[in-house]
Formats: structure tokens, C-alpha cells, sequence
């Protein structure tokens, strides 16, 4: 898993650690232990995201140097702070300036994951027998960069999602670019056509649903570029808590989500680094 790769985690904890808010000392005279490390409870989320295991294994997998308790208040006081989106604003702003966002084609989709806790934001899956489960939706550029995303209960239809994922591409700056955009035929109605008019998208490329009553195998329709999302959900269900989530708050689902685009972004920089800039000689 790259997440864990010291590299990896090294420059998102540089990117991470400027963002942490001071803490507030409420007790009156200030007597209390000795506050914990940022980092050790950095690198317990980590162990965390990339494992899906629950926050006591996550604190013995790490040698048990901070508790679970206070790695759950932590992750409480910076998802207060909003440091998950600045860091994920701040992550595709990096990825923009050093490879470049292809907005011009864009596509839309959804993913259905297990949410066996239920809580906010969570339905029964209709693809999973009624079980409690969770869905996000995303919109990825031509390249499957995460550029938006939202998220929703599993029973919600794909087509609900649609407006929320674009407004929040649109409050991080990115859907000015949009020219195109596919989707599936879960998405083909009028609706979507007036939502998508209505942010300023005229072009759409939306698979069509089969005709009622009409029979025979369905025809077969170009995928486009919606391989691009597919292939991003991919991406993003390979860390535990995005396939399988215990978090029974919404707020805890999305700071979890944005830290993996983080970390997803950081490692394709890192792999363009390496195969297309050279290594620049040490001054003499």
C-alpha cells in the first residue's frame, strides 16, 4: 500500500502538520499530562485508513504510544478544524501546477460500500441483500482524479447524487473547467439534463436505458471516458474504511475520504517525479 511508504508519508506530513490548530488549554490551572503527539496520532489514522482495522488495533500496530481514546479526540478536534479538505484542496492544487487537471472531459459515478454500523448517511444496499451500507459519488477528470465528490446512503439513487457532487467540485474551483461530461444510463433523464443546464453544462454524453417492453439483448454503447471513474472507485476501495466503514458520522466518512485522495494524489506525484523530471545535480 503506497500510504505506507515512508515517502509517501513523510511529504503528507509535511503538508499536514502546518494546518494543525494550537490546542487550547481549558483546565484552570493548568495541570494536566503531557499532550500526545501529533504525529503518533497521525501515523495511528494512517494505520488505520490503509488497514480498516478498528482504532485499538491501529493504537497496538503502532507500539501502543498514544491510546485510542485520544486518537479519536484528535481526529475530532481537526475534522472541526476542517484540515482534511484544505489538505485535499491543497493536494490537487499541487497535482494541477505540476501535472495538470484535464477538466475538459469529465465523468460522474457512484460506489456502493459496506457500512455494517450504520449511522449518517447510511441505507440498505440493494446490491448487498439489505445490508446497511454507504455510497459516494465522485467526479473525476480525464486522467480519474477526484476533483468532487459527496456521499450518501447505499439506498440513495445515483442520479440524486449528481447536483451535490458537481457543487462541490464547484466550491473547490474545478467545474469552470468542464466541457464534457459522460455518464452512465443510471443518469438518463430529463432531470439530469436540467440539472447539468443549469450549472452550464451543455455537453453530455449519457448511456441510454433500455426502452420498456422492448426485447432481445440490450445494445451495446460505447463506454467513453467513463472508464476514468470506474477505475478511480477502484483506487479508493482498496483502503479498508472506504470498502467496509464503522464511522457512524458523516463528518468522520469524508475526512476519511479526503485523506486518501491526499494520499492517492501525493503518490502519482511522487511516481511522476521520478519518471519524467531528472535529477538535478548537487551543486559543486
Amino acid at each position: 500500500m503506497r500510504a505506507l511508504d515512508p515517502e509517501v508519508k513523510a511529504i503528507v506530513w509535511q503538508a499536514f502538520e502546518p494546518l494543525i490548530p494550537a490546542p487550547v488549554d481549558h483546565h484552570p490551572l493548568g495541570r494536566h499530562r503531557r499532550r500526545k503527539s501529533n504525529y503518533d496520532c497521525f501515523e495511528v489514522m494512517l494505520v488505520r485508513l490503509v488497514t480498516g482495522c478498528s482504532f485499538e488495533d491501529a493504537e497496538r500496530l503502532c507500539g501502543n504510544k498514544v491510546s485510542d481514546t485520544t486518537v479519536r479526540s484528535r481526529r475530532d478536534e481537526w475534522v472541526a478544524s476542517g484540515i482534511y479538505d484544505k489538505l485535499a484542496n491543497e493536494a490537487l492544487l499541487a497535482y494541477d501546477k505540476v501535472i495538470g487537471i484535464d477538466g475538459g472531459d469529465v465523468a460522474v459515478d457512484g460506489s456502493l460500500q459496506k457500512s455494517p454500523c450504520g449511522g449518517e448517511k447510511t441505507g440498505k444496499n440493494p446490491t448487498d441483500r439489505s445490508k446497511l451500507g454507504w455510497k459516494w459519488s465522485i467526479l473525476t477528470d480525464a486522467k480519474g482524479i477526484p476533483i468532487g465528490w459527496t456521499i450518501e446512503g447505499a439506498n440513495r439513487n445515483d442520479s440524486i447524487f449528481l447536483e451535490p457532487t458537481l457543487e462541490d467540485a464547484k466550491t473547490r474551483g474545478w467545474l469552470a473547467q468542464v466541457r464534457t461530461i459522460w455518464l452512465d444510463r443510471g443518469y438518463d433523464s430529463d432531470v439530469t439534463r436540467e440539472r447539468l443546464a443549469a450549472l452550464g453544462i451543455t455537453d453530455a454524453v449519457i448511456a441510454h436505458k433500455r426502452k420498456r417492453g422492448a426485447s432481445g439483448p440490450a445494445p451495446r454503447q460505447p463506454m467513453g471516458l467513463r472508464w476514468s471513474v470506474e477505475r478511480s472507485n477502484s483506487w479508493l476501495s482498496n483502503y479498508g474504511p472506504m470498502r467496509r466503514n464503522t464511522e457512524r458520522k458523516a463528518e468522520h466518512r469524508l475526512a476519511q475520504f479526503a485523506l486518501t485522495v491526499v494520499f492517492l494524489l501525493t503518490a502519482k506525484l511522487i511516481d511522476y517525479r521520478k519518471r519524467w523530471m531528472p535529477a538535478v545535480s548537487p551543486i559543486r
